[in-house]
């Protein structure tokens, strides 16, 4: 994640891992990566901030990487804007990426410097889809007669619907982004199961199950 301002100022905030995909969709989003180690992730936000550098980026950004297991990386794509996964480096670095975007847009300068960055627990998100998770991930259409979010600590969700809302076939099937903070990762995947746990939908079918089924997986 990167943010530049349009007065030179880029900094970058840490890194997201989001290898749990199907179909090449994300479906789980964590910050930090269990993967990198503190040289990686220095070495690759050095690399982001060069990239928005040599294309004069004002923005937030996100800069995507492929990472070895012998944590070599190799540049894959930079999208220019927020992504769907941005709420977990929001928990971790307890900052609001929506209102810096807006405020670098409106001409501010960043008034976090790199060396303010430091990263604090653990967060993943899993993004709830509806959809037939055992036919292929197929989307699943209809009406929500039951809609309930779970009320938890340490639990944010960020949703577009309500009871009574219809899942169409015109739309993408996100149904809302469920997102856990803990003070380290095992904390943190059980406030997310817990959470899952406590989600009511009824109407269309969900990949509830199957979030579920990753996050009590040992891999």
């Amino acid at each position: 994640q990167v943010l530049a301002d349009t007065h030179g100022n880029v900094i970058f905030l840490g890194e997201r891992e989001c290898s749990i995909q199907r179909r090449h969709q994300k479906v789980i989003e964590e910050a930090p990566s269990s993967l990198l180690s503190p040289e990686t992730r220095s070495k690759m936000g050095q690399q982001a901030i060069s990239l928005a550098r040599a294309v004069n980026y004002r923005s937030a950004g996100t800069v995507e990487f492929i990472v070895g297991a012998d944590e070599d990386f190799y540049f894959l794509e930079m999208n220019t804007r927020l992504q769907v996964e941005h709420p977990v480096t929001e928990l971790v670095y307890n900052l609001d990426l929506v209102s810096l975007m807006i405020e670098i847009a409106a001409g501010q300068k960043l008034a976090i410097k790199q060396d303010d960055v430091e990263p604090n627990g653990w967060a993943m998100e899993a993004r709830i889809y509806a959809e037939h998770s055992q036919k292929g991930f197929l989307p699943s259409i209809g009406q929500l007669i039951e809609y309930k979010e779970p009320v938890l600590e340490k639990i944010r969700i960020d949703s577009g619907v309500q009871e009574g809302s219809h899942i169409t076939m015109f739309y993408d099937p996100m149904i809302a982004k469920i997102v856990s903070y803990g003070a380290e990762r095992a904390s943190c995947i059980a406030n997310l199961s817990r959470a899952l746990d406590h989600y009511k939908i009824a109407g269309v079918e969900t990949n509830i199950s199957f979030l579920s089924a990753i996050l009590s997986d040992k891999d």
